[in-house]
């Protein structure tokens, strides 16, 4: 079973952060945390992520990048990236984290989530909705 669960983005301001809240409200019993495969270690998440967030009742107050590493990876059963290149990031990093590493969007067909980063609010809107659906189907998959 899936304890622990790391969600990786770029630079793990935008999109991991959400993710990871939105997991660890739906799945409390668990250890969730989220980074970067380039991260801007110690920032806070993006503005527009923390506005489209609390628009959505979603906290990300406190949240500090963080990058990955192999030592991190190993801490965590399963690790959600955003876009199939992560996949290879991540695993470039940790190659023993290949076997546990999938797309948060897995179970929406494969969607890769876009990176907000600098764009719109509409962007992050959209983002904030694919998150949704792919955090949900994953709690769905894990019996949360």
């Amino acid at each position: 079973m899936f304890d622990s669960i790391l969600v990786v983005c770029t630079g793990n301001i935008c999109r991991s952060p959400i993710a990871e809240r939105m997991l660890r409200r739906a799945l409390p019993g668990k250890k969730i945390d989220s980074a970067g495969v380039g991260a801007l270690e110690g920032h806070a998440a993006d503005d527009s992520a923390v506005e489209v967030a609390e628009k959505h009742q979603l906290s990300l107050d406190n949240h500090q990048g963080k990058q990955f590493t192999g030592s991190l990876g190993r801490k965590y059963d399963l690790i959600l990236v955003m876009e199939k290149h992560h996949i290879e990031q991540v695993t470039t990093i940790a190659p023993e984290a290949r076997g546990k590493t999938m797309l948060i969007g897995h179970w929406l067909e494969g969607v890769a989530i876009p990176d907000p980063y600098r764009k719109s609010m509409e962007s992050f809107e959209y983002v904030y909705r694919l998150l949704d659906q792919a955090c949900n189907s994953w709690v769905r998959k894990l019996g949360g």
